[in-house]
């Protein structure tokens, strides 16, 4: 799968994504400027929403419509989405923005008019959020345009998982990825359920990552050790100019510390192989290995208080131990020479 000039594979390094979301607070300028600071931080890719709050719902103030439970509560779903939508007007300049910084830029689409405005931008890829999984025609659509689709799976069960993935084959299209998800904002870091992106790879045979919605950069890290190559985080230029999403985004310091966290897990994974560098091999100097720790002279039988298995490790391997005691010295042995068969008879 590629996204852009980003070659994503299951041995690629992680692709991390700073989601713009409502964190531009309504100006343009905030925007852009959250973008280059997303380059600075380390990001691959900045992404964006594509909606309006009538593409998204409709104006009503029913019960319905009310969000309970969230850290949104008694909002209106109209008048949250009026106040968090990036207008589309915008878009254009901020993924020319993107483009001068070396970002990746790319959005979620929430309805076929915001999919018909991205693909005049030529957009490399899709997201799906995790609340429109279960919008198969919205999926449909997306998969239809032949670029890479990341699956957000927050409220998915295994049906509404593969139903989202026949979707995407149907229109012939099997650039897929799933993004573990916690819907929830902030995410309770006991919910993260990080096995899942190992077994979301496995079982449907996809590209996995995280979309993390938790507080840190523990979660992110876990995921990388899980397999994860895709990691998205909510991206705030600065806590203090608020909004929607401010509570749960990063921004530019603890972001850049993330991305530095990720890069050293993907190190510290590595591969397995059980041959010793140049450095572990110099390290054996310090193991163990058989000494004389009291003089031994000519006749003398080799025991327990005459050789002891101790460090360094320039004498013989310790599991000839057990075969030495018992055995003749053949000639004078000082005190701290490493033991050779030699000495012996």
């Amino acid at each position: 799968m590629k996204i852009g000039n980003f070659e994503l594979s299951k041995n690629s390094e992680v692709f991390i994504i700073a989601e713009l979301s409502a964190n531009h607070n309504g100006s343009i300028e905030v925007a852009k400027e959250t973008i280059r600071a997303a380059k600075r931080a380390g990001a691959n890719c900045i992404k964006l929403q594509t909606y309006t709050a009538d593409t998204m719902t409709i104006e009503s103030d029913k019960e319905d419509f009310i969000i309970k439970g969230t850290i949104w509560e008694g909002c209106n779903l109209h008048k949250l989405y009026q106040d968090a939508y990036t207008p589309w007007e915008w878009h254009e300049e901020l993924f020319k923005v993107a483009k001068e910084e070396g970002l990746i830029c790319f959005s979620s689409p929430f309805d076929k008019t915001a999919v018909d405005f991205l693909e005049t931008l030529n957009v490399p890829a899709y997201k799906i959020a995790s609340f429109e999984i279960t919008d198969i025609p919205l999926i449909e659509y997306v998969a239809s345009k032949g670029k890479p689709v990341i699956l957000s799976t927050g409220i998915a069960t295994t049906e509404d998982i593969e139903l989202a993935l026949d979707a995407c084959k149907r229109m012939g299209n099997n650039d897929i990825a799933l993004l573990k998800c916690t819907s929830s904002y902030p995410a309770p870091i006991d919910e993260a359920n990080m096995c899942m992106v190992k077994d979301l790879a496995k079982r449907y045979n996809v590209i996995s990552g995280l979309s993390d919605h938790t507080m840190g950069a523990t979660v992110p890290v876990v995921a990388t050790c899980f397999g994860a190559k895709i990691i998205e985080k909510h991206f705030i230029l600065d806590h203090s100019i608020g909004g929607p999403d401010a509570s749960f985004s990063m921004d530019e310091t603890e972001f850049t510390a993330m991305v530095l966290a990720v890069r050293e897990a993907e190190k510290a994974i590595g591969v397995v192989d059980y041959t010793l560098t140049d450095k572990q091999i110099k390290g054996k100097d310090f193991s163990r290995s058989l000494y004389v720790v009291e003089d031994i002279k000519a006749g003398d039988i080799i025991t327990k208080e005459n050789v002891r298995s101790i460090r360094p490790g320039f004498g013989m391997h310790p599991k000839y131990y057990h075969e030495i005691l018992g055995k003749k010295a053949i000639t004078d042995i000082e005190r701290a020479v490493a033991l050779k068969m030699d000495f012996m008879k």
